[in-house]
């Protein structure tokens, strides 16, 4: 909760600003007082962009401080009737991709505790999601429709926008995924092969542009990410890991880990307090889930819309192998996470034909 307080307390200063300066605040987002930082894009420290995160979202927070005089609570309704608009975006094209099981969709978007959690409190996840939800509503009924509208091609920007401004790194990995789902649509029969064509040549991008554009070396981002985190956040989480270097033979060995990071952390042996039990039985409970829908699924299942789910698929494997590179301490991992449990699961419990575990568990004949 030091984060949401933070953020509070920061918001308050910046609206007491509108009243003392009002030039500076409105001016006070789109100048660099040092100049060269402007150009560290992808840096973790002396970087406007860096900073720019927490500067848009305490601005956010100094207006809704105009219309609540700085009552956290109030604010906490604004942020959570804007963040809903995202939530019920993607629970409304899941409903039209997965046309069953309405009180179990409802579940899995809304209701994931670790999403709930971090979604529903000011903190930047719940935009964060928004942004993404925004440009998968659009692509998906862009395709519907099959025809470009303004609408549409303004929905994806402001989603990519939001991106840029809270979490840039999303920007880079959701890129890939954009453009596969667009390759999709030309190609309409081979969906699966257009997605994994699509990541191989952006894959091959991620290490070979820096022999293109030697001052574009995004191996190297990461690791600075990586060791951002190493030497800076040494929390009670924090884990020895295995350091990441710069080539395509240190990612690849160490992708196990990143995988169990992302997705496995943390153990039963990481639980130190109430809060990390939570999210012990939440990740253990939404694994069992995950592979009941996998054994339990559906004969004969059609997903009218593959595309949808490959993008989310995708997307959300690319979320998790980026956040297992490069963090470290497990209750950033849990929040970083957050936003793509709701993509991963409305994709796989839907699937899953759970009246046949109930006759199972309750010896129920049909």
């Amino acid at each position: 909760m030091d984060d949401t307080w933070m953020f509070h307390t920061y918001g308050v200063e910046e609206y007491h600003l509108l009243g003392h300066h009002p030039k500076q605040y409105f001016t006070n987002l789109f100048y660099d007082a040092q100049g060269e930082r402007v150009q560290n894009f992808f840096g973790s420290r002396n970087s406007y962009w860096n900073d720019l995160k927490s500067n848009i979202f305490i601005k956010l927070l100094s207006v809704f401080d105009i219309l609540s005089f700085g009552y956290y609570y109030i604010n906490v309704i604004f942020y959570s009737f804007i963040t809903l608009f995202g939530t019920v975006g993607f629970y409304r094209v899941m409903r039209e991709v997965f046309p069953m099981g309405k009180k179990l969709m409802i579940a899995t978007v809304f209701f994931i505790p670790s999403f709930f959690y971090w979604s529903n409190g000011v903190g930047k996840e719940g935009l964060i999601f928004t942004g993404i939800a925004l440009i998968i509503y659009h692509l998906y009924y862009y395709q519907q429709e099959k025809r470009i509208a303004a609408k549409r091609v303004t929905g994806v920007l402001l989603g990519l926008l939001i991106l840029l401004c809270l979490r840039n790194f999303l920007l880079l990995i959701i890129i890939p995924a954009i453009a596969a789902w667009l390759v999709a649509m030309r190609f309409p029969k081979y969906p699966l092969r257009s997605f994994l064509i699509v990541y191989l040549l952006f894959g091959i991008a991620f290490f070979g542009v820096r022999y293109v554009i030697p001052g574009v070396n995004l191996p190297l981002v990461v690791v600075n990410k990586q060791q951002a985190f190493i030497h800076l956040l040494r929390g009670n989480t924090s884990i020895p890991i295995r350091e990441l270097e710069p080539n395509f033979y240190s990612f690849l060995i160490n992708t196990p880990q990143a995988i169990s990071l992302s997705l496995l952390r943390p153990y039963p042996t990481d639980v130190k307090h109430f809060f990390s039990l939570v999210s012990v039985i939440e990740i253990e409970f939404l694994l069992l889930m995950l592979g009941l829908s996998i054994f339990l699924r559906k004969k004969n299942l059609h997903i009218p819309n593959k595309n949808v789910f490959y993008f989310c698929l995708f997307f959300s494997f690319s979320v998790l192998l980026a956040t297992g590179f490069s963090v470290n301490n497990i209750g950033a991992i849990i929040r970083y996470r957050s936003i793509i449990f709701p993509l991963l699961f409305a994709l796989f419990i839907p699937q899953a034909e759970w009246s046949r575990l109930k006759r199972s568990i309750f010896n129920i004949k049909k």
